[in-house]
């Protein structure tokens, strides 16, 4: 049993394979996709559905900019105002998660959307 951020998790030792094609590198984290699973120096997360659903989507498109609406559409069907506190909800999330690695952010872009910076020896990668 491994704890991250208060979460408790078990998690066998096979989980993350290298077959897997839905494995990112973010870093120093590895998101594994299919098993919903955020990964730093030994330390597991597990996410929910929507937090693996929109950080797969910012890993795609990392360093590139995404609108709410693209977002929203794309993640949760509908562009809505309630839609849109949700996804800011799940944004803060997924930051709080991430926050450990100071090479990786998820900027906001006021009145256009987010961006997955992903930065490497003061390089953008």
């Amino acid at each position: 049993m491994i704890a991250l951020n208060n979460r408790e998790i078990c998690i066998e030792d096979n989980t993350l394979n290298n077959k897997n094609k839905y494995v990112f590198q973010i870093a120093s984290f590895v998101f594994d996709y299919e098993n919903m699973i955020l990964m730093r120096k030994g330390n597991f997360c597990r996410l929910t559905c929507k937090e693996t659903d929109l950080l797969k989507l910012l890993c795609v498109n990392k360093n590139s900019v995404l609108t709410r609406e693209f977002i929203l559409k794309t993640i949760w069907r509908n562009d809505d105002y309630f839609l849109g506190r949700s996804m800011d909800v799940y944004i803060s999330k997924l930051r709080k998660y991430l926050k450990f690695d100071k090479n990786i952010s998820i900027v906001t872009i006021h009145g256009i959307g987010f961006k997955l910076r992903i930065e490497e020896n003061n390089k953008i990668k």
